[in-house]
């Protein structure tokens, strides 16, 4: 159904699972991983997309930065960047203009961190005790029981 891993690759490939494979620079294992992977995804005709979850400024810049480095990216890069409240780069949050981001033109990913909203953050993350992602908690607090179901295709 999905691929999220390069060890899912040739099992996906032979199997036929699906004509996109959706990437995210955190979970594939960086930017040059990612670059990779564009390469396998071109050579056994599969097409790329990236998706990134709840993310700040410095990862979406790195982001946009990737989708501009790839040879061909035939689909929207999706982010959950809108919905963000917080931001830790100077200047404040990237701006989306006709459903598109700039690419930052400064040193290294283009964006500088604004450390004392950092320090802040990291107090935040800190003080609220989870030290892993749990999706199943969190919808959960929009709707009261619901859990996780396996299912067989």
């Amino acid at each position: 159904m999905c691929t999220t891993s390069f060890e899912d690759l040739p099992g996906s490939i032979a199997l036929g699972s699906e004509d996109i494979i959706l990437s995210d620079h955190h979970f594939w294992g960086g930017l040059r991983t990612s670059m990779e992977l564009t390469r396998i995804c071109e050579a056994f005709g599969r097409d790329l997309s990236m998706h990134s979850n709840s993310h700040l400024g410095i990862s979406l810049a790195a982001m946009v930065h990737l989708g501009a480095a790839l040879p061909r990216l035939p689909y929207a890069l999706d982010t959950h960047y809108p919905w963000q409240s917080e931001e830790v780069v100077v200047g404040g949050r990237l701006r989306f203009e006709d459903g598109a981001v700039m690419v930052p033109n400064g040193p290294g990913l283009g964006v500088e961190l604004d450390r004392q909203a950092l320090e802040k953050l990291h107090q935040n993350y800190l003080d609220c005790g989870l030290t892993k992602r749990d999706d199943e908690i969190e919808m959960q607090k929009r709707v009261p029981g619901w859990g996780f179901k396996m299912v067989r295709w």
